[in-house]
């Protein structure tokens, strides 16, 4: 029962990594660096902190504690995702929110989930007993499903005048897109390999009090805290380049209630996509790096559906709809495969 509560939890962390962007539709007035700096302050800062507040006794205690080393790699690996997590955002942009979500999620998920264990050198782990074998297979049917949506989307921008390509995508590009996903993909791995690094944070939490379910928050805190760094910079030198600190000028005015809101709650959506990943680690008590495999490949399952749903795939033809419909039901199989790797463990 634990190990189907544990999966459910990453599932529902998915859909927290496919929605988070929607509510950026409604942010109007602010420049993107500026209003992602809200986004990173929210998600990156005030959301994690308080939600280990809430449930780490003594929680910079606890971090503070940890040896020098494991604070840096933590915060180091966490500052890899954000440079994946700038091109995130322009990956969005140029490809919308299915398409991009699906090639971006589906190489972060494949990266994250096979390079912890070779660079521990446990590559054996990966093929040693059924359940590791299956989980394997997971991941292989999943970039599968990624093949299959790329394809769906390169079809796309062949067949569709560029007028409706950018009814829904204003800045629909699916060259730059692909190479910006390909980026974040792979810099976002870094996401899991800082959470699966903080096994000393761990155990002091449980040390102070913590329970087993909320044990992986301060990790949470480290790995956001050097992500937020990385976006800091680079916001700000955005401001400076396009001269748009004025911005923040108008953040005590009611006009920019609406900016602060819908970018902040883009930034808490998104932070709960990685506590759901450690809750339900603890919960489903099996290998940690599967857990990265459901969340990332749930989230590429309910991005390709939010983008049927906001009209993305509107006006294509049955070779596009064909590739789509194939690549959705691949990813949604590999879900299903790294559920039943998990009931196997």
């Amino acid at each position: 029962m634990n190990t189907l509560i544990g999966t459910f939890i990453w599932v529902l962390g998915g859909l927290a990594g496919a929605t988070f962007a929607l509510p950026f539709r409604k942010v109007k007035g602010w420049s993107y660096e500026s209003y992602w700096l809200i986004w990173a302050l929210f998600g990156l800062i005030l959301f994690p902190i308080a939600l280990g507040l809430a449930t780490v006794p003594n929680l910079f205690g606890v971090i503070f504690s940890a040896p020098a080393k494991t604070l840096v790699l933590c915060a180091a690996f966490g500052a890899l995702w954000g440079i994946g997590g700038l091109a995130w955002g322009l990956m969005i942009r140029y490809l919308g929110v299915g398409l991009g979500l699906a090639i971006g999620c589906g190489l972060c998920s494949a990266t994250g989930t096979l390079i912890p264990p070779i660079v521990k050198g446990q590559a054996a782990s990966l093929v040693a007993d059924k359940g590791a074998i299956i989980t394997l297979a997971s991941v292989i049917v999943s970039l599968l499903g990624i093949v299959f949506v790329g394809l769906a989307g390169k079809s796309k921008e062949n067949e569709l005048p560029e007028e409706e390509k950018k009814k829904a995508v204003a800045e629909f590009n699916f060259k730059k897109g692909l190479i910006v996903a390909i980026v974040a993909g792979l810099a976002s791995a870094g996401m899991n390999f800082g959470l699966q690094s903080g096994g000393v944070l761990e155990n002091g939490a449980l040390d102070a009090g913590a329970k087993e379910v909320w044990k992986g928050m301060g990790v949470l805190v480290v790995v956001l805290f050097g992500g937020f760094i990385v976006q800091l910079i680079w916001c700000l030198q955005q401001n400076a380049k396009n001269k748009t600190f004025k911005d923040y000028a108008t953040i005590v005015k009611p006009a920019s209630a609406g900016v602060l809101f819908w970018s902040g709650l883009a930034g808490i959506v998104w932070a709960c996509q990685f506590a759901c990943q450690k809750v339900g680690e603890s919960l489903a008590g099996s290998i940690a790096y599967i857990s990265f495999a459901i969340v990332m490949g749930s989230s590429v399952l309910f991005s390709s559906l939010i983008g049927i749903a906001l009209g993305e795939w509107k006006g294509t033809g049955a070779k596009t709809r064909n590739y789509l419909a194939l690549g959705l039901v691949i990813l949604a199989a590999s879900i299903g495969i790294a559920v039943i790797a998990k009931l196997v463990k």
